[in-house]
């Protein structure tokens, strides 16, 4: 029967893959790359040292002028990971076997070099970071920049160019990573700054320059890229989990889409309380950054990478700037509003959360004066830093 069993497994496999040929590309992606890290090949996944496990996902395959190519998108976790760390790495080859090559190189030397720097401690930038009346201590771990079509010119450490900003943009999680892109050709260019995956708006401009005089691109595609890791020295030390953010988020998002008075709003309030275990604080988040976060994703303007935390009152009141990447409830509840969002909601249910933004109130106001000034102004011509918001309990702490 055993012996059965297995043909019977293999006749199926055989037909997935004949059914979706992405199947065998994933297959020569994962053994390229277990076979150039050494690791565990178990379950479509490469188990690594340190409680790594890296999994590949095929997106593209195209054939262009008897080349092969394809992209790749390598998805690392870590159970000290507050998310994961995807990477999407194009590659070509004469063949499907050249190109999965080229992809694993690429991904070994642009991100896993890095995170093996990070569990050896090999080398390690010590980057200090203050904000809020709380310090924490990172080590920065960079590898060499990954080119393509560049030519003649020593590599130049990109990171440099943010080498004051990134401590602003550094929490208290245990793992951030940086993702720095650039890529030219001819007048076309590219700048893409991202953290944890979330893209930062405010740090491409400091790449504007180098862009324009460094990268020659007259004749062909030229990219650079570059990562950076940050470990936290200490342990992360978050009272609440990611999971349960989403969960409460998800259940505010149902209430929001049926409030209709002031009566219901209290109760809501009350309500994800009670989700989130009594923390007022996190509570207060979800209840304020669900509309503000609805408004950015649905109205079309453009938003800075900052949130102001206003403490004290009246003429006291001062306004605090930090980064959204510091505070990590704000992207659960990102996520969890994408989620939402993606199941195409009712426009008035949508329109129902919105109303309770700032940022839309004052939207309409400046649409609303331009009119009264003869002129048109749309969302995507307006710019807003960021989110100013108040917790009114004492002890308040970002996490």
């Amino acid at each position: 029967m055993g012996l059965f069993k297995k043909k019977n497994n293999q006749t199926e496999e055989t037909a997935a893959v004949a059914a979706d040929p992405r199947l065998e590309v994933k297959k020569l992606v994962l053994d390229a790359l277990n076979a150039k890290l050494n690791g565990t090949l178990y379950d479509d996944c490469v188990i690594m040292p340190k409680g790594f496990t890296i999994d590949v996902q095929i997106g593209r395959i195209e054939d262009a002028e008897n080349i092969k190519i394809l992209q790749a998108v390598f998805i690392v976790r870590h159970d000290d990971f507050d998310e994961p760390l995807i990477e999407p790495v194009d590659a070509q080859g004469k063949d499907e076997a050249e190109a999965a090559n080229m992809a694993v190189e690429i991904f070994h030397g642009g991100v896993w070099h890095p995170l093996d720097q990070s569990m050896t401690k090999k080398n390690p930038i010590h980057v200090p970071v203050d904000f809020l009346r709380q310090h924490y201590d990172f080590d920065m771990y960079c590898q060499s920049v990954v080119r393509i079509g560049v030519k003649n010119k020593q590599p130049t450490m990109l990171v440099n160019f943010l080498r004051n900003e990134v401590p602003k943009y550094l929490g208290s999680k245990k793992y951030y990573w940086l993702r720095i892109y650039l890529a030219k050709y001819k007048e076309k260019k590219v700048i893409e700054v991202r953290m944890n995956g979330s893209v930062l708006v405010e740090l491409p401009k400091y790449f504007e320059e180098y862009v324009e005089k460094e990268m020659d691109a007259e004749e062909t595609f030229v990219s650079e890229k570059q990562y950076a890791i940050f470990v936290q020295r200490e342990d992360d030390q978050c009272p609440f989990k990611k999971e349960l953010v989403m969960d409460a988020a998800k259940e505010t998002i149902k209430m929001m889409e049926e409030i209709k008075n002031h009566e219901e709003y209290v109760e809501m309030c009350n309500k994800i309380e009670e989700l989130v275990g009594g923390d007022k604080n996190l509570a207060a988040e979800i209840r304020v950054f669900i509309p503000e976060i609805f408004a950015k994703l649905t109205l079309g303007y453009r938003e800075g990478d900052s949130l102001f935390l206003l403490e004290g009152e009246g003429d006291e009141q001062q306004s605090i700037e930090f980064k959204k990447t510091q505070l990590r409830s704000y992207f659960y509840l990102q996520q969890a509003i994408l989620e939402y969002l993606s199941t195409k909601p009712e426009q008035e249910k949508v329109s129902r959360i919105i109303t309770n933004s700032v940022a839309f109130r004052e939207l309409r106001k400046a649409i609303e004066g331009s009119k009264e000034n003869g002129k048109e102004l749309k969302p995507d011509d307006l710019y807003v830093p960021g989110t100013s918001y108040k917790i009114g309990h004492e002890g308040y702490r970002v996490w």
